[in-house]
């Protein structure tokens, strides 16, 4: 199937991003760590650092004073107009700052503003800091901060993840598509033996009605046969609550030194498509199902017949024996006679007889086996007297 052009949404390799209002993504990876700083004119000079999505130092003679540290991307909100985004720094150092909620220490904030200063107090072109403020006995500082903000990004799709159980995201987490299945990666290759893989999609309630009916591209086109099934596919809500399945079943048809590509597109109205990549190994062939099962299949009909035919036969002879041979009961059965040939040969008593008087063979027989019994007998009885003696 035809798969549109569309650009992965990769995760950044940083958390220093954000998304602007229209939830698109809005990438600030180039800035992360770029130092700026603001000096404090006084009886005592002192330097406001911001380590742009890493800390906040206020440095002096007397040393440094920690405002918090940057910890991830949530910390990176969305403001309003005229501040564009903000920056949360948290954990900070809690001397003479004991008193604070829940005892985090120093605190800052960093107003971003996308462009220039409002106060124009700074024009640089690469950002700098406009103004701070203190608050609450110095334990927080706000930031206003002005720097040149990145072109907003695609339209990400946020709360929606792809894993491979109910309640994980290994392929795709909050709208972004995970490192490892963007592309083609050796070390995340599915084995030629697995035949079936599950993928189990959700998404926060209010917007599952926007996801679509997946659809999916195989490269190369020969050589692994693909299909898609589940609620996933056919067009079920995926909710955090109840995950829809997409049941990936593919087969090897044509053994291939390095992995097959089976590139997943999920359709999303109003946001940009979410799409990653399952790679499968191919060492042998692999039979459908349905090829396994037509042997069985052929036995089964061809016992069907045996069956029928054998009935038809046993009929009709019983039919022809009674009517024809005028026979009754089980000797009208096709097969006794040679049933009780075979039975009397089995069971005849085994022995050699004398042909001219065989009455006279037994008798001798018998008389013979009496008179070994009574000279047994009586050498039994001399061997007792001689022992008692």
């Amino acid at each position: 199937m035809h798969v549109p052009a569309a650009s992965v949404i990769v995760v950044p390799s940083s958390n220093c991003y954000a998304f602007d209002n229209e939830s698109r993504l809005v990438d600030f990876t180039h800035l992360a760590g770029k130092v700026f700083e603001y000096n404090e004119q006084g009886p005592l000079p002192t330097d406001l650092v911001v380590e742009f999505c890493k800390d906040v130092q206020k440095r002096s003679q007397e040393g440094y004073i920690e405002f918090g540290r940057f910890v991830s991307s949530r910390s990176f909100l969305t403001g309003s107009d005229p501040i564009d985004y903000i920056q949360e720094f948290h954990n900070g150092d809690l001397v003479h700052c004991e008193t604070t909620f829940e005892k985090m220490g120093r605190t800052a904030q960093v107003d971003i503003i996308c462009g220039h200063c409002s106060n124009r107090m700074c024009k640089d072109e690469q950002g700098c800091i406009c103004s701070i403020s203190y608050h609450e006995r110095m334990c927080r500082v706000i930031v206003e901060l002005a720097i040149p903000c990145a072109k907003s990004g695609p339209r990400v799709f946020k709360g929606f993840t792809v894993g491979l159980h109910p309640r994980s995201s290994e392929i795709v987490y909050n709208g972004f598509t995970q490192l490892g299945f963007e592309q083609l990666h050796h070390g995340f290759s599915f084995q030629t033996e697995q035949i079936h893989v599950s993928l189990y999609l959700s998404a926060i309630s209010s917007h599952s009605g926007l996801v679509r009916k997946p659809i999916f591209k195989v490269n190369p086109v020969k050589g692994l046969g693909v299909t898609l099934t589940g609620s996933g596919f056919s067009g079920a809500r995926p909710t955090t609550l109840s995950p829809a399945v997409l049941n990936v079943d593919w087969r090897c048809e044509i053994p291939r030194s390095s992995p097959y590509e089976v590139n997943v597109l999920i359709p999303v109205e109003g946001y940009d498509p979410i799409e990653f990549t399952l790679t499968k190994e191919c060492g042998y062939i692999q039979e459908k199902e349905s090829d396994s099962m037509k042997g069985w299949a052929t036995f089964g009909i061809l016992s069907c017949i045996f069956i029928v035919l054998s009935s038809l036969l046993c009929c009709g002879g019983f039919i022809y024996k009674t009517r024809v041979e005028h026979l009754n009961g089980l000797d009208a059965l096709p097969g006794m006679a040679i049933l009780s040939a075979l039975l009397d040969a089995v069971g005849r008593r085994r022995g050699y007889l004398l042909v001219d008087n065989p009455s006279e063979n037994h008798a001798s027989q018998a008389s013979w086996e009496q008179a070994h019994g009574t000279t047994r007998t009586a050498q039994r009885t001399n061997d007792t007297a001689c022992g008692s003696i």
